[in-house]
């Protein structure tokens, strides 16, 4: 057993020009990809098939990429400040139960969420459905390609901010 102080050291060695704190947000950045393909994997399936025919394993991969980018974006276009992973946005977005409800003209969609934090839930999907909303009904003059342009934008946002905006953690 030691009886002194125990230190940890981390020495990076690089010939990139960046500071600290962007190399700090690439390093991030690097596990955000590597928790990607580590959530394809074990959330969504994409662990391996057993079967011979490799054009059905193909096709069985591009479905589960298909659905994991759309869930994404979605999930992304819902909360474009925070990151969730399939294991926590699923539950969170996907078990509510809803009923269309038609009356004077008008077509509503009502959940209801039994979820721990429903009302943060229906806080999201309102701030959501007014934005979606909005594109159709007051910027009516907008092209299909604009519209998705500000989907786009909303969902690519956090992404915009500047390196040097990234604090590094301290302690």
């Amino acid at each position: 057993m030691v009886s002194g102080p125990v230190y940890e050291y981390v020495v990076l060695v690089t010939s990139l020009p960046e500071n600290l704190l962007t190399m700090a947000h690439l390093y991030r950045q690097r596990a955000d990809v590597e928790n990607a393909y580590d959530e394809l994997k074990n959330q969504w399936g994409w662990g391996g098939f057993t079967t011979r025919d490799l054009l059905r394993c193909q096709i069985a991969a591009r479905m589960v990429a298909l659905v994991y980018n759309w869930w994404n974006l979605f999930v992304r276009c819902a909360e474009p400040a925070r990151a969730r992973e399939a294991i926590t946005s699923r539950p969170m977005l996907l078990h509510a139960v809803g009923r269309l409800v038609k009356s004077g003209g008008q077509t509503t969609l009502r959940l209801t969420s039994q979820h721990a934090e429903a009302g943060h839930i229906q806080n999201v999907l309102s701030k959501l459905s007014l934005f979606l909303s909005g594109l159709i009904n007051t910027a009516e003059q907008l092209k299909p390609e604009e519209r998705w342009r500000r989907i786009w934008q909303r969902i690519l946002e956090p992404y915009r901010q500047p390196a040097a905006a990234w604090p590094a953690p301290s302690g």
